[in-house]
């Protein structure tokens, strides 16, 4: 399947290309292995994709798992800002490239992973696709993405409303909790 050129039309909005680099916020998450290394690597791995400019990284978050089996490990996320140059899709292969590297399986719902990265938003755009909806369905009623993406940017919004206050009304709201010792927002990788 060849892409449009830039700027230009495509069937499937997840195929179009940017004319321009375009902003999109991507949420990562890990609880098995060193929680710690794989992000950081993770984000440095991202960093390092053709097309995709990280903006921004959110401080750690600390979170207990939500959904999925009883037991789970405490989870460890932050949120990245980037611009990019990929289409959805593309961006979407490159996080699951990224999972994949850390050896991500897909076996239980929810359940325990050594990484997870999820297109939260991308550049404004809406899409019902079954291989990626957006904005991501679940983000706006899940603290431990909202909170951490209202630290890296309080500014933010999703769908019109305030992600701080989304994060504050999440269900969750009362699992997550900053880090000790992370750094604030920033652009480089993070050290957890």
């Amino acid at each position: 399947m060849s892409l449009p050129e830039p700027g230009e039309p495509a069937a499937d909005p997840l195929d179009r290309v940017p004319a321009a680099p375009v902003p999109a916020v991507l949420a990562l998450g890990a609880n098995l292995g060193d929680p710690a290394a794989t992000l950081q690597a993770a984000v440095r791995e991202l960093a390092e994709h053709a097309g995709i400019e990280l903006t921004g990284v959110s401080p750690v978050a600390v979170t207990a798992a939500v959904g999925g089996p009883a037991g789970q490990p405490d989870y460890l996320n932050l949120v990245l800002s980037v611009e990019t140059t990929l289409t959805p899709r593309q961006l979407l292969a490159a996080c699951q490239a990224v999972e994949q590297t850390h050896h991500r399986t897909r076996e239980v719902r929810w359940g325990p992973r050594t990484l997870d990265v999820d297109v939260i938003t991308y550049a404004g755009l809406s899409s019902d696709h079954p291989e990626l909806t957006l904005p991501h369905p679940r983000a706006h009623e899940r603290a431990f993405v909202l909170a951490p993406w209202s630290w890296l940017d309080p500014q933010a919004t999703l769908g019109g409303v305030s992600v701080a206050g989304l994060a504050a009304r999440a269900a969750d709201a009362g699992t997550v909790r900053r880090l000790p010792g992370a750094p604030e927002a920033g652009t480089g990788a993070p050290t957890p």
